[in-house]
């Protein structure tokens, strides 16, 4: 709870507001993109906030290329974010939350 996730790509915040083939799921931290288009290569970068901690940390760029023979085979796009159902941490420590993506 009080986690808030956005994406940027190419250096500037996806407005999703009326975007309909790119969704990030407030839950997982999860960004979906329907129907791939030329438009979409580039570099995406998950950033996680939480407005009590009043803290955002940014993941590593991941880029997004667009293969020319239209196989996937065991390169199919999977986006991903590993949170436990719960993270405990102290006062004061740091806590590490990764969000990546896979595909080519």
């Amino acid at each position: 709870p009080g986690l808030s996730y956005t994406w940027i790509f190419n250096n500037t915040t996806l407005d999703l507001q009326e975007d309909r083939r790119r969704f990030v799921s407030q839950a997982t931290g999860n960004l979906y993109l329907a129907k791939v288009e030329p438009w979409d290569v580039g570099n995406y970068t998950c950033t996680v906030s939480s407005a009590q901690a009043r803290r955002q940390v940014w993941g590593p760029p991941t880029a997004l290329t667009l293969r020319g023979d239209g196989v996937m085979g065991e390169y199919e796009p999977k986006i991903e974010v590993r949170f436990p159902e719960t993270t405990y941490a102290a006062r004061g420590s740091s806590v590490r939350l990764e969000c990546f993506a896979l595909g080519k």
